[in-house]
């Protein structure tokens, strides 16, 4: 575990690594498989314990290149508060930590922008969030979702929203589908994951067999992964695909809660988002309380329930 440390290299002057195997940051996205097997790096995970000595039973590291060397992490959670959780992120992708789960809120959007940069310039490690609950797969949650609420099964889940991701989840374990994969990609403006991202584990994962995607105003995350929904989720195979989209009656140029959720230049109305993902086939409810409900319905039309 480590504590919060902030390195004392200049930014400006780090290189991250790519390879000739993984040539590129969207060839990490396959590092959200986690499973109950997966060892976990905490930075944020005590304030006041020393380097050295353990807290809730834990070792206390330093650095997070102390943490590699002696436990080999394979995926790192980062609590740290905003104005230090760049350095946090920056240190791990330094460290090539395959997966990065970023829970902070608030970071400075210069500071995301840098940490973006620093992402898509390594093929090593992948980053869910930040401003984002985490994720959960085979038992292994990295956040600070609600574990009582998910059952294993057969449903993927992305979402923008917190607390849309735990009604959907809810929902789908009350329908007696369950999850394979749920991933909240949180609600700042520039996330280290977007919905196509998922989306593309989702459709290629034969565990999942169906598909929940929730969005909100703001950005064209959703309208690019109704794209790549029409495209390659057709036919007879298709998964289904439940959606909400949240904020439909945001005001224009008015943030709603997220950084990111914002109507400016005429772009991001959720009329748009409704209309890309039922035009790609995905049923789009009109309130969260239908999910549930709507996916069931839908996998049972497909034989798949």
């Amino acid at each position: 575990m480590l504590r919060t440390s902030v390195a004392s290299v200049a930014r400006s002057s780090r290189a991250f690594s790519t390879s000739a195997s993984r040539s590129s940051y969207a060839d990490t996205i396959k590092n959200i498989y986690v499973n109950k097997d997966t060892k976990v790096l905490i930075q944020g995970f005590t304030g006041k314990t020393k380097a050295g000595q353990t807290h809730l039973g834990l070792p206390v590291f330093g650095s997070v290149a102390d943490a590699v060397r002696a436990e080999q992490p394979e995926a790192t959670v980062i609590y740290v508060p905003p104005a230090g959780a760049a350095d946090a992120i920056l240190e791990a992708i330094e460290a090539e930590i395959p997966l990065i789960v970023t829970i902070t809120e608030g970071i400075p959007q210069r500071d995301q922008l840098k940490i973006h940069q620093a992402l898509l310039s390594q093929s090593k490690s992948r980053m869910v969030g930040g401003n984002c609950p985490g994720l959960l797969a085979d038992t292994c949650k990295l956040g600070i979702m609600p574990g009582q609420v998910f059952s294993k099964g057969k449903i993927g889940i992305v979402s923008r929203s917190g607390t849309l991701t735990y009604e959907a989840v809810n929902q789908t374990t009350l329908a007696g589908l369950g999850q394979s994969l749920t991933v909240g990609i949180g609600g700042d403006p520039f996330p280290g994951t977007q919905h196509i991202d998922v989306v593309k584990v989702l459709l290629s994962d034969p565990k999942t067999e169906g598909i929940v995607l929730i969005g909100e105003i703001g950005g064209s995350m959703e309208e690019d992964a109704a794209a790549y929904l029409a495209e390659h989720n057709s036919g007879p195979n298709a998964k289904p695909v439940v959606s909400f989209i949240a904020g439909r009656t945001a005001p224009p140029g008015r943030r709603m809660g997220h950084a990111g959720a914002i109507i400016a230049g005429g772009k991001g109305a959720a009329s748009d988002k409704v209309a890309a993902l039922q035009k790609a086939g995905a049923i789009v409810a009109e309130s969260p309380g239908q999910i549930g409900p709507l996916m069931l319905k839908a996998m049972q039309a497909a034989g798949r329930a």
